[in-house]
């Protein structure tokens, strides 16, 4: 297999003498693979994404495609990578909607006007052509993840890092993002809650806990089990 991520005894923490928030991590991702990584709040799902594109410092070492990941690499490695925060204020940044979905595009070289022009099949699918001229201020949180999506995947970048992509969306929302997704042609490593949602997606199952990998497997049956044991057990209580 030719990986398209690959991470060799990850650790990260906020700070030197922090307790590791992710512990000695490795795997790998194919890059025709859609990997869910699943977790309870605090887990460090979201701290692990951030890892992988060089958002925090972390020990060890992250490739993506062939290009080992640093201070030096990491602007050239993002523009590869369709990265989703869960919180869509932090990447949505331009007056107008289709302003900040094209920009993905212009910064990519592309005119502005054929930028635009390559959003509208996109804002299509999702939805949310007809909020093209619209300011991100005057949108719903549900609108805004349509929104943040769409300058994610706009590119058509070889691999995906999505966190909670599927957060405010109604049943027929969601429904509607799993069939998008399944139809990309990009790896994919998508943290969630929604284990219903990443089994229409995925095909790999990845379970965080306490900043360790517990299971890793293809088998969902196995995952559901363990989830439903992990969150009765242990009800959510902070983001993570």
């Amino acid at each position: 297999m030719n990986p398209i991520l690959t991470c060799q005894h990850v650790t990260v923490r906020y700070g030197p003498e922090a307790p590791a928030i992710i512990k000695d991590i490795s795997l790998d991702i194919g890059r025709s693979e859609r990997v869910a990584l699943l977790g309870l709040n605090g887990s460090g799902k979201t701290t692990l994404l951030y890892a992988c594109v060089g958002l925090i410092p972390f020990d060890g070492a992250i490739t993506v495609g062939d290009i080992p990941l640093s201070e030096k690499t990491a602007g050239t490695i993002r523009n590869d990578v369709g990265f989703l925060f869960s919180v869509p204020d932090d990447q949505i940044l331009f007056p107008s909607v289709i302003d900040d979905i094209a920009f993905t595009l212009e910064r990519r070289g592309l005119p502005r006007a054929e930028a635009r022009l390559r959003s509208r099949p996109l804002m299509e699918r999702l939805g949310i052509a007809h909020l093209a001229s619209d300011s991100p201020h005057r949108l719903s949180h549900g609108q805004l993840q349509r929104v943040a999506l769409a300058g994610a995947l706009v590119a058509d970048p070889p691999l995906l890092l999505l966190d909670e992509p599927s957060l405010a969306l109604d049943p027929l929302g969601q429904e509607e993002l799993a069939v998008l997704l399944t139809a990309l042609n990009a790896a994919m490593f998508i943290a969630t809650h929604h284990v219903d949602f990443v089994r229409r997606v995925c095909g790999r199952f990845i379970v965080l806990d306490d900043g360790e990998i517990v299971e890793d497997t293809v088998d969902f049956e196995r995952v559901a089990g363990y989830w439903c044991h992990r969150t009765v057990k242990n009800p959510p209580v902070k983001d993570g």
